[in-house]
């Protein structure tokens, strides 16, 4: 078994659990006020979304995004689908 030390990935001192959240959550504000922003709702993002190929229901969205747990990838792809080519992250 190979035990990955947190230098091996982040190149220093693994983030504090505290600072992952706030990043978190700053990802989840981001997207939450872009849709609003553009006026896209969760099911509106859902028909988005399959458009590309990705199928999530209205109340997962919901889920997912009111949790902040979602990756970067997602972030970007949602993002993409709802049209947005700038955002502010101040």
């Amino acid at each position: 078994m190979y035990i990955i030390e947190s230098d091996d990935i982040f190149g220093g001192p693994m983030p504090k659990v505290e600072a992952q959240d706030e990043w978190a959550v700053k990802a989840k504000n981001l997207l939450k006020g872009e849709l609003k922003r553009r006026g896209v709702t969760y099911r509106r993002l859902a028909e988005l979304l399959a458009d590309k190929g990705v199928q999530e229901t209205e109340r997962n969205l919901n889920n997912k995004i009111s949790r902040g747990g979602f990756t970067a990838g997602f972030l970007l792809l949602c993002l993409e689908a709802i049209g947005a080519q700038n955002v502010r992250l101040d």
